[in-house]
């Protein structure tokens, strides 16, 4: 068996006397240094790419979970489960509620313990919230309270994503961290529309059953738990992946202590409230729009279109997540993210427009391409967002200091450091979004929850042409 020494990587040696024959990157690696262009060019870049790649489908499916109850809550009537609409949004929200308080935890505990050994270990755990799914979903006299229990630990799901951005980014270069954590969480984040798309289809099928079927009113088979078991192979094979191709960064290995500095920053806040306005928008928006679809519009085939067209939202989302980063690396994140939350406040301003009231039934389509449209700034300003974050801390750190002497080298250690915690701390708190949006649908009238939205983006504009896009901003990213 190959001892913890020989997986350990030999010291890379740093400015142009840097050999690569030299330099064999094991699964601890302990020298780290993606601004040494030679170090990049020759090592550095494949192995970041290789890292980023298997992190890519591992946080997919991990969003896969967090997400499965958004789209299994609307079935649930149809196989004879007795919950009222208020209970059905409270089981989507559920997993957003203990998806935010862990990746507080994940946030701190990633970094410590490393990548490849993260990954592989919260991808491994979420088998078992699926497996009890697919028992519970087969009994509609299942209590409601077992329901709310099986939901809150698929939110555990949702934790992931705090973890691995936090890592992701300590692998790339200060000019390509935009692009790299916009592929990670973008592409991670298509977990959404993965779930919502093939839930309604793979639940049909008798090929790929394990278990009874559940019957419909008019008669119809389906199998609720293939949604759940198709999944757990998956899992276990991601996460044999990760344990075998990732590597541990000794570099951003940090105890708490140290990272519990960026409490005490204010950038930290600052950066927290706009993510929130961001990826709160689009994981709530996503966990509440297939029971909004089915209860907002019943004059249409409700639950044909929540079945058919919910994923699109969160798929254009994910998508523009990544060009988000990409356009943030050109011309700076914080322009991006003002346009960002100006263009979801008009787009929310349209779903408003197309709801039913009173006598009217509203438009569909025209809620529908309105809502797209929110999903795609959300996208674009989550890609920003975490473009700032490093930029931001950077500049804090380094002002004033020569490039290339030691205190330089030591306060763009600190940044890196404290950009990966204040990357995970925001992601955590953005999560609670996929809790109370669909909580305020929840109790709320539509309309009111939508104006107060609405509000909130021109917060988000406020504070970020104030501190970051303004001329003699304190801190321009």
């Amino acid at each position: 068996m190959t001892s913890t020494a020989a997986q350990e990587t030999r010291p890379a040696p740093t400015g142009t006397s840097y050999d690569p024959a030299q330099y064999r990157p094991g699964r601890t690696i302990r020298d780290w240094e993606p601004e040494n262009e030679l170090f990049w060019k020759s090592t550095g870049k494949k192995v970041a790419a290789r890292n980023l790649w298997i992190a890519v489908p591992a946080l997919l499916v991990a969003f896969v979970v967090w997400q499965v109850w958004s789209v299994t809550a609307t079935s649930l009537a149809d196989v004879g489960f007795a919950f009222s609409t208020s209970q059905l949004f409270w089981l989507t929200a559920a997993p957003g509620l203990t998806g935010g308080t862990a990746r507080i935890c994940y946030t701190f505990l990633g970094p410590l313990i490393g990548q490849r050994r993260f990954t592989a270990l919260s991808t491994v755990v979420l088998v078992v919230p699926l497996i009890w799914l697919g028992i519970a979903v087969q009994n509609p006299d299942t209590p409601y309270g077992v329901m709310i229990a099986v939901a809150a630990l698929c939110g555990v799901g949702g934790a992931n994503f705090a973890s691995s951005l936090a890592n992701i980014g300590f692998f790339f270069p200060k000019r390509d961290k935009g692009n790299a954590t916009g592929i990670n969480g973008g592409l991670g984040n298509l977990g959404v529309s993965v779930v919502q798309l093939l839930t309604p289809i793979v639940i049909t099928s008798s090929v790929i059953a394990v278990g009874s079927a559940q019957h419909k009113a008019d008669g119809t088979p389906v199998w609720l738990q293939n949604a759940a078991f198709l999944w757990v192979p998956v899992l276990v094979v991601l996460a044999a992946v990760a344990w075998f191709g990732q590597n541990d960064l000794k570099v951003a290995s940090t105890p708490f202590k140290q990272q519990k500095i960026i409490f005490r920053r204010k950038h930290n806040w600052l950066m927290t409230w706009l993510y929130v306005g961001t990826f709160g928008s689009f994981i709530g928006f996503a966990a509440a729009l297939p029971m909004l679809i089915k209860t907002t519009f019943t004059p249409i085939d409700a639950a044909y279109s929540a079945a058919t067209y919910a994923w699109l939202g969160p798929a254009v989302g994910a998508l523009a997540r990544w060009a988000g980063g990409w356009i943030a690396d050109k011309i700076g994140g914080a322009r991006v993210t003002i346009i960002s939350f100006a263009g979801m406040a008009l787009s929310i301003i349209g779903v408003i427009n197309f709801l039913p009231s009173g006598g009217d039934h509203g438009d569909f389509w025209g809620f529908l391409a309105c809502f797209l449209c929110a999903f795609f700034f959300s996208g674009i300003g989550n890609g920003s967002t975490f473009r700032q974050i490093p930029v931001i801390f950077r500049n804090q750190h380094v002002k004033g200091l020569a490039e290339g002497t030691p205190a330089y080298g030591k306060a763009l250690k600190q940044a890196e450091m404290e950009a990966g915690a204040v990357t995970g701390f925001t992601s955590a708190v953005a999560a609670y979004g996929f809790f109370f949006i669909p909580a305020m649908f929840a109790n709320f009238a539509v309309t009111s929850a939508m104006w107060g939205f609405v509000a909130f983006y021109a917060s988000c504009i406020a504070v970020a042409w104030w501190f970051y896009a303004r001329k003699g901003a304190e801190s321009p990213s």
